[in-house]
């Protein structure tokens, strides 16, 4: 019989279950706590009872995310890890530094359905969800094997988050929980490739998050050719679920638009979009796209990217370009594991 994830067990949670076992209910805040650390076995936890420490070991699965490789850039401050989860299968992340602290991108699923054709991730098909406590297992690994603490989460990892919904609502309560990780809902970017109804769903839920709409073309039929999920919710729809959004939390979307040479990054494609979310409370993040060899995609050219922003500025849209990271060591999403499993 598969353990159970106690990563992703909330404190409440954990209070049910020691009373069902005939513990006392302190015993739960007490191994919140040690799992909030990151502890990698039972036995670390050394303020409770032995007999209590053998049933967990017997009963719940801890350390569920393991790394099995690292690359760090020689460009910059960034770290691409690859995990081993608890059935074989992998995911990896990326960790950036920045002045401010260090900000971590996480994978929500083995693999994605999506079918994105700019994406490494997809390229095998969606395998699993990952649990919360997967997700969770990400953070943890990385804090102790460097000794950091991480002050920003970005989920933009392999999967779509919102594909994903339950258990990626239910890592975002675990990590904000006071508790527990107790990290601000402002430190924390959703990226979805455009789940109109679950963005509407997520607005509900109205946790101050940023969220992030992967964008890419301001016309439907470019759009559905890059981004298969636009046949099912097309541009109206999303924005609509979009303007939604901004009425229910007042927080600004982020409209993430990766650049490729020849295909999405013209002076019309710029006033297409300018059109298409002039006046929403927003803000577009220009990306130069990572070369994914697959595809054949080329990231556009500085004079292409400039001159794409300056048009969008004219339109009154505050616009920022992303600042290339990783490059070097396939920071793009998917690549390492996709090298991994061809190796």
């Amino acid at each position: 019989m598969q353990k159970r994830d106690i990563r992703s067990y909330s404190l409440e949670a954990l209070e049910n279950y020691m009373i069902e076992i005939g513990e006392k209910k302190f015993r739960a805040k007490q191994l919140y706590g040690w799992i909030v650390k990151g502890i990698q076995s039972f036995d670390e936890a050394v303020n409770m009872p032995k007999g209590l420490r053998v049933k967990l070991e017997e009963t719940f699965l801890l350390d569920n995310v393991k790394i099995i490789k690292r690359l760090s850039s020689e460009k910059d401050q960034t770290t691409k890890f690859l995990y081993e989860l608890w059935d074989g299968h992998v995911v990896e992340g990326v960790l950036m530094s920045y002045k401010h602290g260090y900000s971590i991108c996480v994978s929500t699923q083995v693999g994605c359905r999506m079918g994105c054709t700019f994406c490494a991730s997809t390229l095998g098909g969606m395998v699993r969800h990952l649990s919360a406590g997967e997700i969770m297992g990400q953070l943890y690994a990385v804090e102790v094997a460097l000794g950091i603490k991480i002050s920003n989460i970005v989920l933009m990892g392999s999967g779509e988050p919102l594909d994903n919904y339950e258990a990626v609502l239910q890592f975002l309560k675990l990590v904000n929980d006071p508790a527990g990780y107790n990290l601000g809902m402002r430190h924390i970017t959703l990226s979805t490739c455009g789940i109109a109804d679950k963005i509407e769903a997520l607005a509900d839920e109205n946790l101050q998050l940023t969220l992030a709409i992967s964008l890419h073309c301001a016309n439907d039929a470019e759009r559905t050719a890059l981004m298969p999920i636009n046949k099912k919710y097309n541009l109206e729809r999303l924005m609509a679920a979009c303007r939604y959004y901004t009425e229910k939390t007042n927080r600004r979307i982020t409209f993430e638009y990766g650049l490729i040479a020849g295909v999405n990054d013209t002076p019309e494609r710029a006033k297409e979009l300018g059109m298409l979310i002039k006046g929403m409370l927003c803000h577009v993040n220009l990306i130069p796209i990572n070369q994914v060899v697959e595809r054949n995609y080329q990231p556009s050219k500085e004079a292409s990217i400039a001159a794409f922003k300056k048009i969008l500025e004219n339109y009154g849209i505050t616009t920022t370009i992303r600042r290339e990271l990783g490059s070097d060591i396939n920071a793009a999403c998917g690549q390492l594991r996709n090298d991994h499993l061809e190796g």
